[in-house]
C-alpha cells in the first residue's frame, strides 16, 4: 500500500497491518469493510439512545468503553412536596363541609318520608283487618282494629272466649296471611316498633264514651288484660311517629286514625318528641284530653301544645 492509504486508514481509527501481511493476505479489502461498518453501528446504536433518552425527559451520560447510558431523572423520582399534600387535604376539607350537612338533610328527609308510607301502609292494614272481621272479641260480627304484631302475623290475634276478649292460641290465632311485613312484629318493652329512625306505636281504646288509649304488650299484640274494649275498636284507633334521635333521624312527628288522614307537628325544642321512652301520649293530637273519640286538633294546639297539620 502507498502513503495515502495509511493517511486514509489514520484518519477513519483502522489500525494498519503489517505490510507484509496486507500484502499477501487476500481478505485484507474484507476486514476492514467490517470494521468500518461495525463503528458505523455502533454510532447509530449511540444515536437512539440518546434520542429515547430525550424523549423520555430523562439525560444520557457517556462513560468509557461502554457509550451514553440513560440516566433517570431526580424530578421523576421526586414526592408530593408538603405545600401539594396541605392543599389537597385543604380541598377535601372544603368538599367535606358542604357535602356533609347535605347528606345529612337527605337522610332526614328519606327517613320522614318513610314515616310517612309506613303510617299509611297501616292505615291500609287496619282497614283491611276490620273490613274482614279478623278480630272479633266480642262475637258480634263487626270486624275491630288490631296491633302491629298482630297484622305483621307474629303475635296471636285477639279472640273472643264467651263474648269477651281473650288471648288468642300461639301457633293457631295468627294472621296469614300477614297485612303488614314481619318486620313491624318486632316490638319492644314499651310497645314501640322502631323502623328506619323512626318510633311507632298504636293505640286502641278502652270502654266508654271518652274511651283511653291502650298500648300494645311489650313484645307485641295483647296477652292479657286491659284488652281494648270491642265496641269502641271497632270504629277507633290511633297511631303515632316521631324520631328515634330527633335532629339527628328526623325532625317531625306524624299522627294517623281511623280517619285515614295524616297530621303532623314539627317537633321541635325541649318538648321534642324524641328516643322509644318519650313518644306522645295517646292524646297528643285530639283536642280533649284522655278522649280518642273527640276530634283531632286541626291546625290549632293539641293537648301536647304542639299546633298539628295536615301532611301535605
Amino acid at each position: 500500500m502507498g502513503a495515502g492509504d495509511s493517511r486514509w486508514r489514520s484518519s477513519r481509527g483502522i489500525e494498519s497491518a503489517p505490510r507484509g501481511d496486507a500484502e499477501n493476505s487476500a481478505d485484507s479489502p474484507l476486514i476492514f469493510t467490517f470494521e468500518h461498518e461495525s463503528q458505523r453501528a455502533e454510532r447509530l446504536r449511540d444515536r437512539q439512545v440518546i434520542s429515547l433518552a430525550q424523549s423520555a425527559g430523562r439525560h444520557s451520560k457517556t462513560q468509557p468503553g461502554k457509550g451514553p447510558q440513560i440516566i433517570m431523572s431526580e424530578r421523576s423520582k421526586a414526592g408530593f412536596t408538603l405545600i401539594e399534600l396541605m392543599i389537597v387535604v385543604a380541598i377535601i376539607a372544603i368538599i367535606a363541609s358542604i357535602a356533609i350537612p347535605k347528606l345529612m338533610s337527605a337522610r332526614l328527609s328519606a327517613n320522614e318520608s318513610a314515616a310517612v308510607a309506613t303510617l299509611r301502609s297501616l292505615s291500609s292494614a287496619q282497614a283491611q283487618i276490620q273490613s274482614s272481621s279478623a278480630i272479633d272479641t266480642d262475637a258480634d260480627g263487626g270486624g275491630e282494629y288490631g296491633y302491629f304484631a298482630e297484622l305483621a302475623g307474629q303475635m296471636p290475634l285477639r279472640v273472643s272466649s264467651g263474648g269477651v276478649p281473650a288471648a288468642g292460641a300461639s301457633g293457631t290465632d295468627e294472621l296469614s296471611p300477614s297485612v303488614l311485613s314481619s318486620a313491624f312484629g318486632s316490638v319492644d318493652a314499651n310497645g314501640v316498633v322502631v323502623r328506619s329512625g323512626y318510633c311507632f306505636q298504636v293505640f286502641l281504646p278502652s270502654s266508654g264514651s271518652a274511651p283511653t288509649g291502650v298500648n300494645e304488650d311489650a313484645g307485641g299484640g295483647k296477652a292479657s288484660s286491659p284488652y281494648p274494649d270491642p265496641d269502641n275498636c271497632e270504629i277507633l284507633w290511633c297511631a303515632y311517629a316521631w324520631p328515634l334521635d330527633s335532629g339527628n333521624t328526623g325532625n317531625r312527628c306524624f299522627f294517623v286514625n281511623q280517619e285515614g288522614d295524616l297530621m303532623q307537628t314539627s317537633n321541635r325544642g325541649a318538648s321534642a318528641y324524641t328516643s322509644a321512652t318519650s313518644g306522645p301520649s295517646y292524646d297528643a293530637a285530639f283536642t280533649a284530653a284522655n278522649d280518642m273519640a273527640s276530634p283531632v286538633a286541626v291546625g290549632t294546639a293539641g293537648n301536647d301544645s304542639n299546633t298539628w297539620v295536615a301532611v301535605q
